[in-house]
């Protein structure tokens, strides 16, 4: 073999290697990413002051860096008509900007009204911005907002399939919020699609979801979390009068606007403050979640409350989940809870997705994060933590209602699940972080 070719073939061989071990290392970080571990959150000792005092609200608001705003109003808005006809009319009255954040944003009839609604906003002068999740809105196309972006409104998505994207991939925004004029805002855990809006026959039942409408200083939190993502979405910074304006007192709720954004060691605001809650609590945790897959330290820290004398009670889809692998992999947790005292409830009528916290009838956690280890260390959510006693009954009247439409699962029950079931159980815990 010649010099040149012999010399040729051996940077061919060493490129080759070097791609090959390129790819092996991308595959052993993505493998990583996805299956790693959950961070563990260990109280060393709980919370000693009363959870409805000005010390707990104090030490709540420090650990997830928010300024309890004591002027807030909050609305509980029960299901998808009553909570999407409440953004529509915001939306029609507003008159300086719309900004719009959502997971899921999906065609169809509901889908339709709110484009129209904020293309005539747009016409009429009023900022508009939306910010969609890439993956989470994935069957939604730039043309569905073809009327939107003539009339001048904007639209970006949130971790766009790009490669320089690749590392962060798996980080998603989860949160579903609007902001109308930087005085009302909506936060909960619905996005916009039909089936939260309709039934789509006798099988396919309108799914049990809530939203919360806030007046007062704390939608200045719900903004800052728009503006945060909007910035990686869009390149552009909001600020200014205009998008954080003054907000007189509305109510007397004492709320915490939680951003919830995963450091690089995983650590969430979220999950900080569902930890702490629980280890104060005393008499009662009431959870309502779509996808319940606490991790070991959020287990063993409803096994404790349960030990102090708390009622531990959860609410969770049944056979109508929209995911059966994520429903498997839940049932496979049920087992230590039931045992040590915990009600577990699966809902009924339809899909269940609201996703409620109420502890000892003060405090109320709501928003978008889930009870699992995706919400709680992956994607971007954005929650309301609450000191209010009205609002925590409020909250309790919709979480009996959903019981009554609950069946109750046994621990015996529990234990003679079928082995077909245990097999999808054990196939759905591969992927559990994901779910």
């Amino acid at each position: 073999m010649e010099p040149a070719v012999e010399t040729k073939s051996r940077m061919e061989t060493f490129f080759l290697v070097l791609a090959v071990a390129g790819i092996a290392i991308q595959l052993l970080l993505l493998l990583v990413a996805l299956f790693q571990p959950p961070l563990p959150y260990r109280i060393a000792k709980a919370p000693q002051s009363p959870l409805n005092s000005e010390e707990f609200a104090r030490v709540l608001g420090a650990l997830s860096d928010a300024e309890p705003h004591r002027d807030t109003l909050v609305d509980v808005l029960t299901n998808g008509p009553a909570f999407y006809e409440a953004e529509l009319e915001a939306i029609a009255g507003a008159r300086s900007f719309i900004c719009l954040e959502a997971y899921i944003f999906q065609k169809g009839d509901v889908a339709r009204r709110f484009i129209d609604a904020l293309a005539e906003r747009a016409r009429a002068g009023v900022e508009v911005r939306l910010v969609l999740d890439a993956i989470g809105s994935l069957n939604t196309w730039p043309g569905t907002f073809r009327k939107l972006l003539d009339a001048g409104g904007a639209v970006r998505w949130y971790m766009p399939f790009r490669w320089y994207n690749l590392p962060r991939m798996n980080n998603r925004t989860h949160r579903e919020l609007i902001v109308v004029d930087g005085h009302v805002g909506f936060v909960g855990g619905a996005g916009i699609a039909d089936h939260w809006y309709k039934d789509r026959g006798h099988r396919k039942r309108c799914w049990r979801d809530t939203m919360f409408r806030v007046r007062g200083r704390a939608v200045a939190g719900l903004q800052s979390m728009f503006a945060e993502n909007w910035l990686e979405s869009s390149g552009e910074l909001l600020t200014g009068r205009k998008y954080f304006p003054e907000c007189t007192a509305a109510g007397g709720t004492a709320a915490l606007v939680i951003n919830s954004t995963p450091t690089s060691a995983r650590a969430t605001r979220a999950r900080m403050v569902f930890q702490t809650l629980l280890a104060a609590a005393s008499r009662s945790i009431h959870i309502t979640t779509p996808y319940f897959l606490p991790d070991r330290s959020a287990r063993q820290e409803l096994i404790r409350a349960m030990e102090r004398g708390a009622e531990v009670k959860i609410i969770v889809p049944g056979k109508h989940s929209d995911h059966l692998l994520t429903r498997r992999s839940s049932r496979r947790l049920y087992g230590e809870l039931l045992k040590h005292g915990a009600q577990i409830y699966e809902y009924e009528p339809a899909m269940i997705h609201t996703k409620s916290l109420v502890v000892d009838g003060a405090w109320s956690v709501v928003g978008s994060t889930n009870f699992d280890a995706r919400s709680f260390g992956i994607n971007d959510e954005v929650n309301l933590a609450a000191l209010d006693d009205a609002l925590a009954a409020r909250l309790e009247e919709d979480f009996q209602r959903d019981l009554g439409a609950s069946r109750r699962i046994a621990y015996k029950e529990w234990q003679r699940r079928s082995p077909l079931e245990r097999v999808n159980e054990w196939l759905g815990w591969i992927l559990e972080r994901q779910e």
